[in-house]
């Protein structure tokens, strides 16, 4: 038998389980109980899934492979979570910075929570489900050669459709965060 959720563990199901219901144009043809069987035996995912919602970013599922079963959690919050904001993208740009240096990169963050960045592709699939970053915009997971450069990507959402821009990647502002993904 199970062993019985943590009144924490509880709370954050049972907010996931009222999103996950309020948005079912997100994952249709999906039921509750496929995702709750999924996250029952994966105490660190929840850990992640806590992670991502005490940051703000409102974790929903975005997918389902039906063949393997696993599901995908993405951050679905309007805005770049305000809790993952103001940071540069990856220590080396966060250690480039000689003044006034954040306290997080994102890639760093993202794997201290266990969860990873968005990439271009994936943010892109994301705005087919709703409106997201219409005021504040989000790092991406930035290709080698990109970053190489020294350069990181972001995208947002202006004028009715999805931008992808690059900036230095030590640079950061109080209106860029970062979206996240979990595959459970």
């Amino acid at each position: 038998m199970p062993a019985k959720p943590s009144a924490t563990h509880a709370a954050l199901l049972a907010t996931l389980q009222q999103r996950f219901e309020k948005h079912a144009k997100r994952h249709p043809k999906l039921a509750w109980a496929t995702v709750l069987a999924r996250l029952e035996g994966a105490p660190k995912k929840l850990a992640a899934l806590a992670a991502m919602e005490e940051s703000g970013g409102e974790p929903d599922v975005t997918a389902h492979d039906p063949k393997s079963g696993v599901v995908t959690f993405t951050d679905c919050s309007a805005e770049s979570p305000a809790g993952r904001r103001s940071c540069c993208y990856d220590r080396e740009g966060l250690e480039s910075r000689k003044e006034h240096r954040p306290e997080h990169s994102a890639v760093e963050l993202a794997e201290s929570m266990g969860v990873e960045l968005l990439d271009e592709a994936q943010y892109r699939a994301l705005q087919e489900l709703g409106t997201f970053d219409a005021k504040t915009s989000s790092w991406l997971k930035t290709p080698a050669d990109i970053r190489k450069r020294g350069g990181a990507i972001f995208g947002d959402w202006r004028y009715g459709r999805v931008f992808v821009y690059h900036n230095g990647a030590q640079s950061y502002y109080a209106a860029r965060g970062f979206r996240a993904m979990l595959r459970v």
